[in-house]
C-alpha cells in the first residue's frame, strides 16, 4: 500500500477512534464500550479503575457470560476498544490476530508472521490498540499494524531484517508500545536497540545503536520524569532509559538474568524504578539521580523473583508470585524498603490484576482467585477452577474490564460477569 494510500485509510481510522473513544471508559462495572488498550492497560499499571465489582463469588465461580475456544495456541492476554476484543494465536504453521466482539463472536483473524514452535510454543504478545489501528510483534520479529475494526492490513517491518536484531531463545515476547505518533520497541540489533517507528506507516523516525545490550523478553513503559517522557525497558543485561522524543540513551543499570528470562515490566514510581526476574536474579530498586542520567540503587532481594505473572505496587508495597522453584508464593515486599513482609504460599504462582482493592488471580494451576492484601496478610476470598479444557501450567494475564474477568489459558478464552447487581 503507498504512503498516500495509508495516510488517507489513516485519517478516517482516527476519525472512527475518536468517535467511538467519546464513549469508552473504566469508570464502572457498566460501561458499555470497554476500554483496555494495550497490555497491562492504558497506563500500564496493570490496574482497572472500575467500580461495583461483587466482593466475593460464589463456590463456583462467577457467572461464565461466554467461552471461545478457537484462539489458537498462546499466552497472549486480551485488548479491547471499539467493542472490539484482540488476542492472538498459532493456528498451525502460522500466527493469527484475533478480534471478538463482547458478545464472544469471532469478527475477523489476520495472519501475522510464522508460528512459534521453540521453546514454551505459541504466540506471545497482546495486541496494542491506538487511533483505530491494533499493533501486534510476532515471536519471529515480525511487528505489523492492522484496521481494528477489519483486520485490514496497514503496514509490516520486519525487525531482524531491518535492524539486525538476533532471535532469542524465547522469540520476540514484547509488547509494543505507543507514544503520540510514535510506536517504540526494542529490537536489540546493531543497527536499532531501541527504536521509534510513525505508527501510520511504520517508517523509523529513530533508532539508537549506541546501546550495546540485547532484547529481552519485557513489556516497556512510558514515564514522565522532571518534565521529560522516558521509555524505560528491562533489557538481556540491564534496566535502562531512553528519551522518547530524541532516542539518546538517558541511564542504564546492570540487572542480569539467571536464566535468560528478563520478563517482568518494570515499574515507576515517583522519581525510582523497580525491575524483577526469576530464578533468585531478583529484584531491585532504583532512584532516579537529579541529573537524570544515572541511577542509585536504593536496594536489591531475592525473595521476590518474579517470572512472569507480573508485579503490582499498592499503597507502598509490591506484590506478586516469587518463583515456584524456590517454594515461593505471593510475596509482599515493602517499596521502601525491599522489606519482605509475607509468602503467602497458599495463594501459590499467580498472574496478576488489580480492580477495586482486590487482586485477580490466575493460578499456574488454572485456579482463579480473589485476593485481598495487605502489608500483614494475604487472604483468598474466594476461588474455583475455571471449566478449562486445556492442561496447566496457565501462564497468561487476567483482565478486568467492562464488568468483565477475562482469563485466557492457551486456545480458550472466557469471560466471566463479576458487577455487583445487588
Amino acid at each position: 500500500m503507498k504512503t498516500t494510500q495509508l495516510r488517507s485509510l489513516w485519517k478516517s481510522l482516527t476519525l472512527a477512534a475518536l468517535v467511538t473513544a467519546a464513549g469508552l471508559g473504566q469508570a464502572s462495572a457498566g460501561s458499555l464500550e470497554p476500554f483496555w488498550p494495550e497490555f497491562h492497560g492504558t497506563n500500564r499499571d496493570n490496574r482497572s479503575r472500575e467500580t461495583g465489582l461483587l466482593k466475593a463469588w460464589p463456590r463456583e465461580g462467577p457467572k461464565l457470560i461466554w467461552k471461545y475456544a478457537d484462539c489458537g495456541q498462546g499466552y497472549a492476554g486480551v485488548a479491547m476498544a471499539e467493542g472490539l476484543i484482540f488476542t492472538t494465536g498459532d493456528f498451525g504453521d502460522e500466527e493469527r490476530v484475533l478480534a471478538l466482539d463482547l458478545a464472544g463472536q469471532l469478527k475477523w483473524s489476520a495472519a501475522n508472521g510464522k508460528a512459534w514452535k521453540g521453546a514454551q510454543a505459541g504466540s506471545r504478545t497482546t495486541p496494542t490498540y491506538s487511533d483505530g489501528a491494533v499493533y501486534q510483534l510476532n515471536a519471529h520479529g515480525r511487528l505489523a499494524a492492522f484496521a481494528a475494526a477489519t483486520g485490514q492490513p496497514l503496514w509490516v517491518v520486519d525487525l531482524r531484517e531491518q535492524f539486525e536484531a538476533p532471535l532469542g531463545g524465547w522469540g520476540f515476547a514484547e509488547n509494543v508500545i505507543v507514544e503520540g505518533d510514535m510506536l517504540l520497541c526494542v529490537p536489540g540489533g546493531t543497527k536499532g536497540r531501541v527504536v521509534a517507528l510513525d505508527k501510520r506507516t511504520g517508517k523509523t523516525i529513530w533508532a539508537n545503536t549506541k546501546i550495546t545490550d540485547r532484547a529481552a523478553y519485557s513489556s516497556p513503559i512510558i514515564v514522565t520524569h522532571q518534565g521529560r517522557r522516558e521509555f524505560i525497558a528491562l533489557a538481556h543485561e540491564t534496566v535502562l532509559s531512553v528519551d522518547t522524543r530524541t532516542g539518546k540513551l538517558l541511564w542504564s543499570h546492570p540487572h542480569p538474568s539467571t536464566c535468560d528470562q528478563n520478563v517482568t515490566s518494570p515499574i515507576f514510581h515517583d522519581g525510582t524504578v523497580y525491575v524483577t526476574s526469576g530464578h533468585k536474579a531478583g529484584g531491585r530498586k532504583m532512584t532516579i539521580n537529579p541529573d537524570g542520567l544515572s541511577v542509585k540503587e536504593n536496594w536489591f532481594g531475592t525473595d521476590l523473583d518474579n517470572c512472569h505473572g507480573g508485579v503490582l505496587l499498592l499503597d507502598g508495597y509490591l506484590y506478586g508470585s516469587g518463583c515456584r522453584l524456590y517454594k515461593r508464593g505471593l510475596m509482599c515486599v515493602e517499596f521502601a524498603t525491599g522489606k519482605t513482609m509475607y509468602n503467602a504460599l497458599e495463594v501459590g504462582k499467580v498472574s496478576v490484576t488489580y480492580a477495586e482493592g482486590r487482586l485477580y488471580c490466575l493460578g499456574n494451576d488454572c485456579s482463579v482467585s480473589l485476593v485481598d492484601v495487605t502489608p500483614q496478610r494475604g487472604k483468598i476470598i474466594s476461588k474455583f477452577m475455571p471449566p478449562w479444557e486445556e492442561k496447566p501450567p496457565c501462564l497468561s494475564h487476567p483482565v478486568v474490564c467492562g464488568g468483565r474477568l477475562y482469563l485466557r489459558h492457551l486456545n480458550e478464552l472466557l469471560a466471566y460477569d463479576i458487577r455487583d447487581g445487588r
